[in-house]
C-alpha cells in the first residue's frame, strides 16, 4: 500500500471497487493521502457515475492541501444523474505519476467505466495495477459468500479487468467494533478459498484494527492491516432535504 515501503521509482495504480456502502471512496482517500504524505505524486481518479452523492469531489479542498491531483466527473456537483468521463482520466496513464487511485462506481454498472480504458491497463508493467474488491459484509449487496462472488464477477466482466484482491473494509460507521471486522473475515475467508481471490488488505480505524488483529486469525485473510481516517462527512439529514 501507499508509503508502506514501495519503491519511489515504480509507478502504482490501485482500482477501488465495490457494492454501495462498502467504504471504497473513503479507502481510495486514505491509500492517496497516504502516498501523497510519502513524497509520492499522486493523482486520484473518481470514475463513481452510480453513487452522486458520496463522492470524492465533496473533501476537494483537503486533497489540494495534500498535494493530490483530483480528477472528478463534469457536472459532479450539479446533481445531474447521467456524468460524463472528464479527459483529463487519460493522465493516469500519460503522465509520469508515482501513485495514482481509482474510485470506481459501485456496482457493475459503474465498473463498465474502466472498460475504455481496457487496453491502457493492459499496457501497465507487471506489479503496478491492483484492482480491490473493497468489501463490507454488513451491507445487503455483500451480505452472503454467493452475494459477493456474483458482484464479483460482474464487475470482472463490465471492467474488463480482473480483481487481484479483496479488502475487508466490514463496518457499520459510527457504530463499528472489532465484531464487524471478524464478521466480514469470516465471510470473505470463504470468498476467497472458493475463488482463490486473495485477501490483500484489511481497513478500518485503529483502535478497532488493533483489537481485532489482537484476536489471532490467520494472516492468510488478513493481508496487510490498513488504518484509516475519516474524510468523507455523510451529512445525511441534509441529503434528505435536497432531494
Amino acid at each position: 500500500m501507499p508509503g508502506s515501503g514501495e519503491v519511489r521509482t515504480m509507478k502504482k495504480m490501485y482500482v477501488m471497487i465495490g457494492n454501495y456502502g462498502s467504504g471504497k471512496t473513503e479507502l481510495a482517500l486514505n491509500f492517496a493521502v497516504k502516498a501523497a504524505e510519502a513524497g509520492r505524486r499522486t493523482e486520484l481518479l473518481d470514475l463513481d457515475m452510480v453513487n452522486t452523492y458520496f463522492r470524492l469531489t465533496e473533501p476537494g479542498r483537503m486533497t489540494r492541501m495534500k498535494e493530490i491531483r483530483l480528477v472528478s466527473p463534469n457536472f459532479a456537483n450539479s446533481g445531474i444523474e447521467t456524468l460524463s468521463l472528464p479527459a483529463e482520466v487519460a493522465s493516469a496513464f500519460a503522465m509520469d505519476w508515482d501513485t495514482v487511485v481509482f474510485d470506481v462506481g459501485g456496482d457493475a454498472v459503474g465498473s463498465t467505466a474502466l472498460g475504455r480504458y481496457h487496453e491502457d491497463f493492459l499496457a501497465l508493467e507487471p506489479g503496478e495495477l491492483e484492482v480491490l474488491n473493497v468489501i463490507n459484509t454488513r451491507r445487503p449487496l455483500a451480505g452472503t459468500v454467493e452475494r459477493i462472488i456474483r458482484l464479483q464477477e460482474e464487475m470482472q466482466i463490465h471492467s474488463r479487468l480482473k480483481i487481484t484482491g479483496m479488502v475487508n473494509n466490514t463496518n457499520l460507521a459510527g457504530m463499528t467494533g472489532p465484531e464487524e471486522l471478524r464478521h466480514g473475515y469470516e465471510m470473505i475467508r470463504q470468498v476467497s478459498e472458493i475463488t482463490g481471490v486473495p485477501v490483500l488488505y484489511t481497513s478500518g480505524k485503529k483502535d478497532m484494527l488493533d483489537a481485532f488483529l489482537a484476536e489471532g486469525h490467520d494472516p492468510r485473510y488478513i493481508g496487510t492491516p490498513v488504518a484509516i481516517d475519516t474524510y468523507m462527512a455523510r451529512d445525511w439529514d441534509s441529503w434528505v432535504e435536497s432531494i
